[in-house]
């Protein structure tokens, strides 16, 4: 089926610019004005930032990664301001700033690794530069820089990952997603859906169903916009629609995004996925994970050591009921064993085994998979 898209009306998701004074400031697009308007915030401050990545006006593990170190930048920046205006901290200070600015950003939102991996690499910079002797506004460049690394660096790994995922599917299929793994998730371009603009520009796809995904409607006010944005045939369902949709013969595989990926190829992702997954094994649908190699956590053994964010009650009901409490988990862990493959930048891994082959992929020296996780945690380079 061939599909006309059009990129172009994605918005850039995450961005850090220069404002008119040279001040930094990330622009960001407001999710949570979605579906009915696109609004472009902006935030000079690194606070402003975390409450961005709190409140979901920022969301989706690398779109979340990418605020993360521009939160960082965001600090370096105010610790600029500082000493222009004569207000000079020692060595000892600076660090101590640091640290405490760094724990308030990396604990803005717990399960998903992308936060701590991008806030720790630039924790781990403005440390040595401090360290090294290096002024504040010189850190506060270098920073920056480190921001802006990692806007290209996450386009460029969603292009891969949606390459390497477009050649698992076949010609008119039809796609079950859940939650938003798209542009809107990511600097640009998305995880989940970087597999489908892919594969619809091969014309392999036929029609995406969008799972509305309770309670904060992710699928709804996101997915379903972002698809029909781009002109990819989409159909919008209600999260318990799923199975009837799969006995029906009208679903070919499943394509969901990822917050962080247990060493055993456990998966954490937005709470509803599991579900997904164990009926996809029941009707022998291929159940596919689309993410960067940065989301497998090697230090997580398995899927009970990861964090399980749990948010508000007044997001399951507007209306508490007297004597009645919420349970309101953001994410769940789908087994390994229910995942037919991993699809990374580095190429398709086995679930069960991702950790192991991504490092033997690494230890074979393939330039393909120059940013992975274990490159970069063995290196010691910026």
């Amino acid at each position: 089926m061939d599909t006309e898209l059009h990129l172009e009306r994605l918005p850039r998701t995450v961005e850090l610019v220069r404002g008119a004074r040279g001040d930094y400031e990330l622009v960001y697009v407001d999710q949570r004005k979605l579906p009915g308007e696109l609004v472009f915030a902006r935030a000079s401050d690194w606070r402003a930032t975390v409450d961005a990545i709190k409140t979901l006006a920022v969301r989706g593990a690398p779109a979340i990664g990418v605020a993360g170190g521009a939160a960082v930048a965001l600090w370096a920046a105010e610790e600029a301001r500082r000493f222009v205006r004569g207000e000079r901290l020692d060595r000892a200070e600076r660090l101590a700033s640091l640290e405490e600015a760094s724990d308030v950003i990396v604990n803005a939102r717990p399960t998903a690794v992308n936060l701590f991996w991008a806030v720790s690499r630039a924790t781990e910079i403005a440390r040595m530069l401090i360290e090294g002797g290096v002024d504040e506004p010189r850190a506060a460049e270098h920073l920056y820089e480190y921001a802006k690394c990692l806007e290209a660096a996450d386009e460029d790994v969603n292009r891969a990952i949606g390459e390497n995922g477009a050649a698992l599917l076949e010609p008119n299929s039809r796609i079950l997603t859940h939650c938003n793994a798209g542009s809107l998730a990511t600097a640009f371009y998305g995880t989940a859906l970087g597999v489908v603009y892919a594969a619809a520009a091969e014309g392999k796809v036929a029609r995406v169903y969008a799972d509305e995904t309770r309670p904060v409607g992710q699928g709804a006010r996101l997915t379903a916009w972002e698809l029909a944005r781009v002109g990819v045939p989409v159909t919008l369902i209600c999260d318990n629609m799923a199975a009837s949709l799969m006995a029906r013969g009208e679903v070919d595989a499943v394509v969901v995004g990822a917050d962080r990926i247990a060493a055993n190829g456990d998966t954490a992702n937005k709470i509803g996925t599991y579900g997904v997954a164990v009926l996809a094994r029941h009707h022998g649908i291929p159940f596919y994970v689309a993410a960067p190699t940065n989301t497998i956590d090697p230090d997580v053994a398995d899927g009970a050591g990861i964090p399980i964010e749990e948010r508000a009650p007044s997001e399951v009901t507007a209306h508490p009921l007297e004597g009645v409490d919420v349970w309101n988990p953001a994410f769940d862990v789908t087994p390994a064993a229910l995942i037919t493959a991993i699809i990374t930048e580095c190429g398709v891994l086995d679930a069960q085994n991702c950790y192991t082959e991504l490092r033997e992929r690494q230890e074979r020296g393939g330039s393909e998979c120059a940013s992975s996780i274990v490159r970069i945690r063995s290196s010691g380079s910026m």
